[in-house]
This record gives C-alpha cells, sequence and structure tokens, in this order.
C-alpha cells in the first residue's frame, strides 16, 4: 500500500531528516586515520538517544537478515556497501567509510547515507563516490509530480552507465513514512515513462550505490553485511525526499 503525506505529515518528516542530517555531519567530521568504526556507533547513539528519537535499525529483523540488528547505524568499510555490521576496525588511510542511518521522531521516519573517506582517497574511489551523488541528484530532478517512477529509475541508471558501472537491483531506493520501509520499490536502473506516476505527497529514499568493478554481491556469515563479491570498493549515497508541485524537496539535506 502507497500513503501519500499530507504536507503536515511532510514537515514532520523534514524535523526528523534535518536530524539524521546534523547527525552525519557530526560523524563525518570524526571519520579520519587511527578512528574505531565503534566509537561511531556509539556517538550515533548517544546522539539519538539525546535528541529522544528511535532507531529504526535496533532490533530489525527482515528475511536477509540472521537475527535482529542490535546497532543504530550501518557502518560499511572499503568492499563492504550495505547493512554493515559496526564492529572492532580501526580505519586506515584511504579507507572508504559509507554510513548509513534511520530514524523516527514522533512517528516518521528519515533515512540517508553518506559516503565518506578517512584520510586522502584514491581517485577512482572518489570518482566512484562522486558518481552516486551525481545519480541522486538525477533521480532526485526526475523525481517530479506527473512523472513516472521509472524515470528515477532510469535517470538513476543512465549516471552510472555513463560512468562505465554495473548496476545492481536488488537493493535500491524504497518508499517510507510512518515505517523505514513502505511501498514502492525504487531500483537503480529502469525504464523512463514506466512504472507508477508520481504525485505530491509520494515520500521516497533514493539511494544509489556501486561496486568499482562488479554488480554481484555477497554476504558476510553475520547475514547482514553486504559486499561486492569481487573485493572492489563500494559507495552509497541516499536522501530522503517528498515530490510535491514542483521540484522534489529533499528532506535529509545537509
Amino acid at each position: 500500500m502507497i500513503e501519500l503525506k499530507s504536507s503536515t505529515e511532510v514537515a514532520a518528516m523534514r524535523v526528523t531528516g534535518r536530524f539524521i542530517a546534523e547527525l552525519l555531519d557530526d560523524l563525518e567530521a570524526r571519520v579520519q586515520p587511527g578512528v574505531n568504526v565503534l566509537d561511531l556507533e556509539m556517538r550515533a547513539r548517544e546522539l539519538i538517544q539525546r535528541r529522544g528519537a528511535q532507531s529504526c535499525y535496533w532490533d530489525y529483523a527482515p528475511s536477509f537478515g540472521r537475527g535482529p540488528f542490535r546497532n543504530v547505524i550501518c557502518l560499511s568499510v572499503n568492499d563492504a556497501v550495505l547493512h554493515g555490521l559496526p564492529h572492532d576496525y580501526v580505519l586506515a588511510d584511504g579507507d572508504v567509510l559509507s554510513m548509513d542511518i534511520a530514524v523516527s521522531i514522533d512517528g516518521w521516519v528519515a533515512d540517508s547515507a553518506r559516503t565518506v573517506f578517512a584520510g586522502t582517497p584514491r581517485f577512482e574511489d572518489q570518482l566512484m563516490v562522486d558518481t552516486t551523488r551525481e545519480a541522486l541528484a538525477a533521480g532526485i530532478d526526475a523525481a517530479r509530480s506527473g512523472n513516472r517512477l521509472g524515470d528515477i529509475s532510469a535517470a538513476i541508471g543512465k549516471v552510472c552507465v555513463a560512468r562505465g558501472y554495473a548496476v545492481n537491483t536488488q537493493f535500491g531506493g524504497h518508499g517510507l513514512g510512518r515505517t523505514m520501509h513502505e511501498d514502492p520499490h525504487v531500483p537503480n536502473a529502469g525504464r523512463a515513462g514506466h512504472g507508477m506516476r508520481l504525485r505530491p505527497g509520494l515520500t521516497l529514499a533514493l539511494e544509489p550505490w556501486l561496486a568499482m568493478h562488479t554488480a554481484a554481491i555477497t554476504y558476510d556469515p553475520d547475514g547482514w553485511t553486504i559486499r561486492s563479491a569481487d573485493g572492489s570498493r563500494t559507495a552509497h549515497s541516499e536522501h530522503t525526499i517528498a515530490i510535491t508541485e514542483s521540484d522534489a524537496e529533499i528532506l535529509t539535506a545537509r
């Protein structure tokens, strides 16, 4: 079921989105060589508790996981790209870190992901991260009332393919609002002019992600962490948006 949100409900999601942007800003400022990934998890917990927010990840137990998720943020390093379990790992110079978080405030959810670097990035890693950001911007630009869902997917995929990347459509964007995952699914590649028509009040999380040399993925034994099948590095960018009568509004803007 797809629920269109009222202006009051979008305003409530905007509050959550602003908090998420501030939280990611705080964590990004702490990312540097020598920092333990677990310290970022603990900082996220502190900020969530201080705000009176609720983590959407804690106790999350979808079909693909192994047991409930017992962290408040996904922290994925280098070849890990999605659902990375925070663990005892000290960041080294040049490491790629994707931070993905969803929280609820007063019953309304927002979701965002950001890929950052510890120290000095490799050129090819920076290009891949930039591609996910440009693909996200293209998807948001296509998210206009009257367009089709496939227009968003096609716009995201076009940017990625033009840069020479393969696109995995198993995991992608999604609706959200009262819960973290709602209909519809938004693949990161698709056909323009196809799919449901976009209407004001539709709220979506768009999240292009890439691996350097493959679209194939593997799962860690933990049942959560998703990696590139060939061990190549990865990147992930995500915003929560609301469809309006004109341009889409980014609810998790920095």
